[in-house]
């Protein structure tokens, strides 16, 4: 996984965050029916993260304690998951019932009639309780979720999170499908769904949010479902013009040919298009993320390179951009790229993702210099060129099921994908660290020679520490204390949290 945080740039090149971080996401390793199970998954919340935690916390536990039990076909799979999404909001509304019954409690403290004006006048102390509650209600997020079952790959989705799957096939071409739909506004299927309930789609399109988001599908966000009667834009829908129904797509076998999955939130593609006005983003996004195959030596190195690139490419537009292009990328969203591997060739790959490995931002690989040479940067050569496809699932949609509205054209790529590299100066070993084994040594061995750990019959090893001290002194601390502790103690963003200034640049909402 990699990640950036939304930024806001100044004239003078400084980068600010708008707002807290709101992405989430998971991944899972499971046992089910003796097989290995896998199980993914992206959430891109907006006004806040409370619904994006919360999701990212509960799907696994509607997908993960038997459900897919028994669950044998591919509707009964499909099945599980449409239920899940349903499931996980039902629980996030009832996680805030109560804050609905006290905002209600107080609300009956104001005179029947009395406007919003002359409350904050008369009653400024009530109206500063119901501003703090109303925003513990408001919020939803996007979720695409992917499950690797039986050898086979499931996707479903929310919201604009896209789901990519990258395959090379049997005739050396490299094929990108978007598995998932993007419930937005500008999703002409979708439009037809709310046309149907009654709402001015032109104004929507015009107007370019639905609510506080643009997406027409979420998990949470009760001011466009419950109380979308007093958003004046939707009050003449028959019904909530927003729900949390998942588009599902499946399955997909997975086999043995070189292929990967991405999940990325729309921060990713948004800021790409953003920067280079493409109109294949999905193609331009896989070829990154190919291209980083070849350098890195784990996956989280693979997505949080391609990230620092796009995060990159986004700020140079703004920039050396023209006065329109400042203004079109005067900012981006928060940024999340999950990626899956399925056999595709990870050139300096090491055993553990947590042991460490050399991460490049520079997509060159890098060796460690020689004993008595010059640093060299050797660049691969390009192989055969590719063809690289967009293309949906041969098979057709179900009726009813929205549908992505475009599909990129397609185009041909100079692969990089199969350049190895060698450095025919140095041999290592199988018993180095896994540091050396990208051609760095962080520790050598004559100054790092632990002794061998011994295991328990739990295969754990003997603490080392002992916390109980710390356990008992907590335990004496009051309320007040343990509060201005964890106030203390709760991780720092690298950037500080401003309100964006608004000005004639100002760039226009998505």
């Amino acid at each position: 996984v990699g990640f950036s945080t939304n930024q806001i740039y100044r004239e003078d090149g400084i980068r600010r965050e708008e707002h807290e971080f709101e992405d989430c996401s998971f991944h899972f390793k499971f046992k089910m029916h003796d097989e290995d199970c896998y199980l993914y998954g992206v959430f891109d919340g907006h006004d806040g993260s409370r619904a994006a935690n919360f999701a990212a916390q509960r799907m696994p536990a509607e997908l993960l304690l038997g459900q897919l039990l028994e669950k044998t076909t591919d509707e009964d799979i499909k099945d599980v998951l449409n239920q899940a999404f349903i499931a996980v909001e039902k629980s996030f509304f009832e996680s805030i019932d109560h804050i609905f019954a006290e905002k209600t409690t107080i609300q009956l403290q104001l005179p029947e009639g009395i406007g919003h004006y002359e409350a904050l006048n008369q009653f400024p102390d009530v109206m500063k309780k119901l501003d703090a509650l109303e925003r513990e209600i408001t919020g939803g997020t996007t979720a695409t979720v992917a499950l690797v079952y039986k050898s086979k790959l499931y996707v479903a989705n929310v919201g604009d999170t896209r789901a990519l799957f990258c395959q090379t096939d049997e005739g050396g071409v490299f094929k990108v499908a978007q598995l998932s739909v993007d419930h937005s506004i500008f999703n002409e299927e979708e439009l037809n769904r709310l046309s149907q309930l009654g709402l001015d789609v032109e104004r929507l399109k015009l107007h370019r949010r639905i609510g506080s988001s643009d997406s027409t599908r979420c998990i949470g966000d009760y001011h466009v479902k419950g109380g979308y009667m007093d958003i004046e834009i939707l009050q003449n829908a028959t019904r909530e013009p927003v729900i949390a129904d998942p588009y599902v797509h499946g399955s997909i076998e997975i086999g043995n040919r070189p292929s990967f999955l991405i999940i990325m939130s729309d921060g990713l593609y948004q800021a790409l298009q953003a920067a280079t006005n493409t109109d294949r983003v999905n193609i331009d996004i896989a070829r990154m993320v190919a291209a980083e195959f070849s350098q890195q030596s784990t996956l989280n190195g693979v997505a949080q390179a391609v990230v620092d690139k796009v995060v990159r490419i986004h700020h140079d537009a703004f920039i050396g951009g023209t006065p329109e292009m400042k203004q079109i990328c005067q900012k981006r969203g928060d940024i999340t790229l999950l990626v899956r591997n399925f056999n595709y060739p990870l050139a300096n790959a090491i055993n553990s993702p947590t042991a460490g490995g050399a991460y490049h931002p520079v997509s060159v690989p890098f060796y460690s210099p020689r004993p008595n040479l010059p640093p060299t940067v050797t660049i691969p050569t390009l192989s055969t060129a590719e063809r690289v496809e967009n293309h949906s699932e041969s098979g057709a949609s179900t009726p009813g099921t929205p549908t992505p509205a475009q599909t990129p054209p397609r185009d041909t790529l100079s692969s990089t994908l199969e350049s190895t590299f060698q450095d025919t100066n140095h041999t290592y070993t199988s018993t180095e660290s896994s540091t050396q084994s990208s051609g760095e040594m962080r520790f050598p061995t004559r100054f790092y020679n632990p002794n061998k750990l011994e295991l328990d019959e739990n295969g754990r090893v003997e603490a080392y520490v002992d916390f109980s001290e710390f356990y008992d002194a907590i335990k004496k601390l009051t309320d007040s204390q343990i509060e201005s502790l964890n106030a203390e103690t709760k991780p720092k963003s690298a950037y500080e949290p401003i309100t964006e200034e608004v000005d004639s640049l100002s760039a226009p909402e998505n």
